[in-house]
Parts: structure tokens; sequence; C-alpha cells
């Protein structure tokens, strides 16, 4: 028996020695296959532009679940400027082997973080790598530092911009201000945006790895009608691809648009083809190289000026209800953690944070169509205020008769939302965005409010008259409106009530709707109503961001859509007549000499004289016919004469 036992703890020795043996190989390959700790600072070093810190780090595939490199590891780079401020706790992200977006690596050493420089100077970019279970997503969560590459750091120096022009790296980040209007740390300039909020499946697009599309009604595009806009030098991928996009974009920005809308996810929803991750219910493994590919286009669009409207989930997707279909055929649900803040949540609003929260102009919106319960959106809120280092605008969207209900509960200084994104009738605009305005304002935290989406959902925002034969009509109510309804109660509408300005939805029935538009010449000329009446606030220096809703002075005690009324009272009221005719202007509290002038809303130019160049104030003042044209839509500009 003695000889037995010594026999078994031989061999039991021998058994471990040999497991050790293994265990010490596959470390010492592993280690082989690691990354070195090495930082690399890429990207053009100058303030505002997009600078990138790559860490070779721990080996991962993006399919790995022991440690999952989304989840299993954090990475968080603290950037500082030389003079101690700002300071910037970016959230890292991994990156497969750097190139994913030409090579379609799922595999690699490469991880990274994005910083957009504020000012020029030296910066200092140090890592923190930490891991363990859930550790990216739980700041509770048990973690060690991960060596070689915790506590690294890389200084490296940033110079001024240099552009100008639409392109954003030229204004600075867009931030909320504590007032009505967004405004750019750079110039100082505050913002009015107008574009496209469709096609909401903008991302569904062939050119993008691992897309796929699943039903009939919302096929994949391939932007060909765009590819023509498609300019040598632009971006591309994988040897050419992208270009239809990419042309599409540049089309936006060379009829005037500043802002474009779009889904990262929508599996379950509508569309049911965009989604982030590596499959369509992986929702803690992320596809580096589509990632990657979006990067390359939105990158594109702030060097064009335009602005990302990023919403995070549409209605059929945002929570788990019961008694709505919020899960997939093969019954998973397709809403991150029915609604909550869990850890697929988390993780979303952290990659999407880590990859492209470097956009000096973009939002976040919690949902199209926003159903989770009040809970559930200050909590979602909140986290995406707690990690983006940028703090970017986060504003909610739902539905018309849901308003009432669903905006008194996030208002007020306390609350993580700055701003709404309205969903009404075209034809209540004015009324709606007023409405917010002035009830964030009296909540303490004035809003920024923005017209997104324009009810019939069936129509939308018609074409152009002719495009693809059709008449440029839609209905509301069995009442026919077209275009130039849009642009007067609508546009105009909007702007008049101290808005933050517009984004055009297509509607579900009309051509290039909702789901399959890839032509945003359906609706050219809309486009070009927009860049006129941006241009005109531009050119005529109009300080609307210190201007408010004074309806009362056109007798529109009521709001409704007769005429409009912006004034900063005493020095400046702009006057909006939708359907032409006369109109007075109450002068009474301000004594003094006033310029008239009268913009065409419908052409743009210069200001034209109409029957008089000047009245005088103290009281109510008759304004006079138009110069001409009379029973079309005017903006008569009364400025006071210094």
């Amino acid at each position: 028996m003695r000889n037995k036992r010594y026999v078994l703890a031989g061999v039991l020795a021998l058994s471990c020695l040999a497991d050790v043996a293994v265990a010490r190989a596959a470390a010492g390959s592993r280690a082989e296959s690691d990354g070195d700790g090495a930082i690399e600072i890429s990207g053009e070093l100058k303030q505002w532009h997009k600078v990138t810190l790559t860490l070779d780090g721990p080996r991962a595939g993006q399919r790995d679940n022991e440690p999952n490199p989304f989840t299993g590891y954090r990475m968080v780079v603290t950037f500082t400027h030389e003079s101690g401020s700002p300071r910037y706790a970016v959230p890292g992200y991994f990156a497969a082997d750097g190139r994913a977006a030409d090579t379609s690596a799922d595999r690699g050493t490469k991880w990274r973080a994005h910083l957009s420089p504020d000012k020029p100077g030296t910066w200092t970019g140090r890592v923190s790598f930490h891991a363990g279970k859930n550790a990216a997503v739980d700041a509770a969560a048990a973690t060690n530092p991960v060596e070689p590459y915790d506590g690294r750091s890389k200084a490296f120096d940033v110079a001024a911009t240099d552009k100008s022009g639409r392109d954003f790296r030229g204004k600075g980040r867009l931030q909320y201000v504590g007032k009505h209007h967004l405004r750019f740390a750079g110039s100082g300039e505050s913002f009015l945006k107008a574009g496209p909020d469709a096609p909401e499946t903008l991302l569904a697009y062939v050119d993008f790895d691992n897309t796929e599309g699943r039903k009939s009604q919302a096929p994949l595009k391939t932007w060909q009608p765009h590819i023509r806009d498609w300019r040598p030098g632009d971006p591309t991928w994988k040897n050419g691809k992208g270009k239809g996009l990419i042309g599409a974009l540049n089309y936006l920005a060379a009829k005037g648009c500043n802002a474009f809308s779009f889904l990262p996810y929508n599996a379950g929803g509508d569309g049911d083809n965009v989604w982030p991750f590596v499959a369509r219910n992986e929702k803690l493994h992320y596809d580096c190289a589509k990632l990657d590919q979006w990067q390359i286009v939105f990158d594109h669009a702030q060097r064009l000026g335009l602005y990302l409207h990023f919403k995070l989930q549409e209605t059929e997707i945002d929570d788990n209800r019961v008694g709505h279909d919020k899960k997939t055929a093969a019954g998973v649900p397709t809403a991150l953690d029915g609604g909550d803040l869990g850890v697929e949540r988390k993780l979303y609003c952290r990659e999407l944070i880590a990859r492209f929260g470097h956009g000096l102009a973009l939002n976040w919106n919690l949902g199209e169509e926003n159903t989770q319960s009040t809970e559930q959106q200050l909590a979602m809120a909140g986290y995406l205020r707690d990690i983006d280092p940028y703090d970017h605008p986060i504003v909610v969207h739902t539905f018309p008769n849901a308003q009432d209900q669903v905006y008194p509960k996030l208002l007020g200084k306390r609350s993580p939302l700055t701003g709404a994104s309205l969903q009404n009738s075209w034809s209540q605009a004015h009324q709606r965005t007023l409405q917010w305005l002035r009830r964030s304002a009296e909540a303490g935290k004035p809003w920024v409010v923005a017209n997104d989406e324009q009810n019939p959902a069936s129509d939308g925002v018609p074409p152009d008259p002719g495009y693809q034969n059709h008449s440029g009509k839609a209905e509301q109510g069995g009442k026919p409106y077209d275009l130039h309804d849009i642009r007067k109660l609508c546009l105009w509408g909007t702007l008049m009530a101290g808005g933050a300005g517009v984004e055009y939805y297509f509607g579900y029935k009309l051509p290039q709707n909702d789901l399959v538009c890839e032509d945003f010449r359906s609706r050219d000329r809309s486009w070009d109503y927009c860049r006129i009446a941006l241009r005109f606030f531009e050119e005529e220096k109009i300080p609307f961001w210190d201007m408010t809703s004074a309806d009362a002075r056109v007798g529109n005690a009521m709001s409704d859509n007769s005429r409009y009324c912006l004034a900063k009272p005493g020095e400046l009221y702009l006057v909006y007549l939708p359907n032409g005719g006369a109109c007075e202007l109450d002068l009474g509290d301000t004594p003094g000499t006033f310029a008239v002038g009268w913009f065409n809303p419908r052409e743009g130019g210069p200001l034209l004289i109409g029957a008089a160049d000047r009245i005088e104030g103290g009281r109510r003042v008759a304004l006079g016919p138009a110069p001409c044209d009379p029973e079309q839509d005017w903006l008569v500009v009364v400025r006071r004469v210094n």
C-alpha cells in the first residue's frame, strides 16, 4: 500500500508538472502574440481634428468570450492639455488589426481612443487598462491592471486649426450652453440645422461589411443615384466601396443642408437591417470592420459640415412591454435589456461614444418615438452624460400624442436631457416648438427644440412635383398640401418660434420614402428652401439665439398660422407672412426709427424695399405691401436705425 501511494504521488506530480508546462507554453505563446504596449499617435495633429491614440495591446477576437474584448477589458485614455485644462477621460475600444475597414479583420492587438483637442499645445494621453468581468460597463466591477499596458502614456503636439468654411474643424465642438440654440466652442457661432430625417435605414448599405436585408419592403441600399456626387480624393474603403453614400453626403452639403439622421440599431424594427454587432442578436460582440466603415462616413460628414443625429433605437425595439411584438421570430428580445440600463445597453452606449464621440457636431437621441418609462429614459440619458467626455447634447423623440405626458417628467435643471426632437403635424410646427421652448425655460433648463418628423406619418414631406411623375402633393385629413406648405408652416414656422431647425421625414408611402430612400434629389427644391432660410440668418447677421417669439405684436395672440413674429425687443423684429397680405407691428413700447426690408423666402437674395424703407416706432405701424407678389410668403425685417 505504501509503495502504491508513492507511485500515485509520483504520477500526480508528473501530471501537475506537465499541466504547468503546457500552461507556461500557452502563456509564452500568448505573450509572443500580444502587443508590446507601444503607443502610436495618428491623424492631423491640429485643434478640433480627430487625433487617434492606438495601443498595441492584448490579442483578441471580436467573437471571443474569455475574455470578451468588449466587456472584459476597460480601456480609458485620459487626455490632458499641458495647462491642465481641459482634461478628458475618453473610453477606448477594441479595433482588431487597426485596419479592419479595409481588411475585415476580426482579430488583432489594436486598441484605440480618439481625441478632438480644444486648443493647440502639448497634450498627453495616459492609458488605464484593466480586466475583469463586465469591467467596461460596471464601475464597481472587481478589476486588475493589465501589464504592460496600464499606465502607458505618450505626449504629442497639437497645432492651431487651419480649416474654414463649412468644415466643423474650423468651428469647434458644438455645445449646449444653457440656451435654446447650440453654440460652437471655437468660433462662437450659434447653430440652426436643416436636412433629412430620412431614411432611418441610411446605414443599411450594401458596401458595409456584414449588413443584410431581412424584409422585402426594406432592401439594402446602393445609394447608386449619388455615385455621381462622389469626388476624386473623397474617402472609400476596400478598393472603392462607399462612393454612393459618400456622394449622398456630398450632395446634401452642396445643397446647403447641415444635418442628417440615422438609426445605428433597428433589429426587430421597421427596417430590421442595421446593427453594430457581429450578428443581429449578438449584443455583446461588435463588428470592428463595419464600425470602422461607419466611422469613415461620419468623419467625412463632419468635414462637410453635416451634424450627426444618432437616433439610438426606434419604438419597435426600445423596450419589451407586454402586448407589443418586441421579439424576433426565434423569440429573442430585440430591445437592449428590455429597455433597462443593463449590460447590453451600457455597452451599446459606450461603444458608440468610444468610436464616434470625437465628432464635433452630434446629438444622442434616446430613440425614435421612444416608449421607455421615465425612469428608463433618465437612467439611459444619465449614463450617456456620465461616460461621454465631450458632453454632447442628449434629446428624446416621442409620439405627438405622448408629448404632454412624457416631456414634463424630463424637464428641469436636474435632467440630463438638453432638448426635444419633435414629431407633430407639419402645420403645427410653430405651436409645438413654441410650447416646449417656453415650458423648458419655465422649468429652469431651456431646451434646444427641433422639428424632426412631420405627420401625417404616411406622407411626411412630399417629393418635388414631377419627381418620378409624382404630383408633389400629399394629404392630411383629406386636404392636399405640398412643399410650399412645408416651407411656410414647418420650416419657417419652426424658425420663427425660436426653434433650432428642421429635419424632413419622407413618410412611408410616397416615392423615396423613409425605408427605401437612396435619392435625396427627390426633395431637391425643399433643400433649396432650407438653404435660403439658413443663409438669410447668416448673411443678415440675425442674432436668433437672443430672439424670442413675439406673435402678439402682429396680432397673433393665439399663435395660429396667420403670421409670426420673432423679436429682440427694441432692436430687431422679424415678421413672417405665410400668405402675404397686410400686417401691422406693435412698436408702442419702442420709440425710434426702424429700417424695413423684405426678404423673399422662395428665391433668397438681398432685402427688397417695399412701400416705405423707414418707419417710426412708439405706435402700431403698418408695414405696407410687399414689393411684389403680395399673395406669396414674405419675411419683413424691421431693424432699429442707430
